[in-house]
């Protein structure tokens, strides 16, 4: 998600100067807009050559890392915030990474695509699978292996005793508080270990 109101909404969620770890943080655009505007410092985790690269050519602190092999290199809070923005529709073991982030970060931002979107919801309604903006991709041909909303989340974050400080829906780069299962097609969530 490179979109500058998305990443502005995002950022705000990371308080001024803190030290993030950026799972899967692509071509690192996040955390060197955190490290730009917000005086964050820290490190991106991504296992793709290519974005590895990238990061350190944006001067971005990246660690090539297989993240279904886990975070055991890190130990407990040692990050003010953990980031996995569009991440954890990718991974193998969803679970067990977000009870990484919870122990390796003080805090944690998730954003992924919210399947419950109402652009989804018809498409399914009509027998298909959804191809949109934010899932761009055919059934057949996806990255994402797995699908999760806004209110699956909810379950999971309590099922993990992970307590949500803050949660939103982000539309076009604009905030959704309202209904933001049905009228968001990305669910963001700020939570700590309770």
């Amino acid at each position: 998600m490179t979109d500058k109101a998305a990443m502005e909404a995002l950022a705000r969620l990371v308080p001024q100067g803190s030290r993030v770890l950026d799972l899967g943080c692509g071509n690192g655009a996040m955390l060197d807009y955190l490290q730009r505007e917000r005086g964050c410092s820290g490190y991106g985790v991504e296992i793709a050559d290519a974005n590895v690269l990238a990061c350190v050519q944006r001067g971005v602190d990246v660690i090539q890392l297989n993240l279904d092999e886990g975070l055991a290199m890190f130990g407990d809070n040692s990050f003010d915030v953990v980031l996995q923005i569009d991440t954890l529709q990718h991974l193998r073991n969803a679970e067990v990474m977000l009870r990484e982030t919870a122990r390796v970060g003080r805090t944690g931002v998730v954003a992924f695509p919210n399947f419950a979107h109402w652009p989804n919801r018809l498409s399914v309604l009509r027998g298909r699978m959804p191809v949109t903006r934010r899932l761009p991709y055919q059934w057949y041909d996806t990255p994402n292996i797995r699908v999760g909303t806004y209110k699956d989340f909810e379950v999971l974050a309590t099922k993990n005793s992970l307590r949500i400080l803050e949660s939103f829906g982000l539309q076009d780069g604009q905030e959704v508080r309202w209904l933001p299962n049905m009228r968001a097609s990305t669910a963001v969530f700020h939570f700590e270990h309770a």
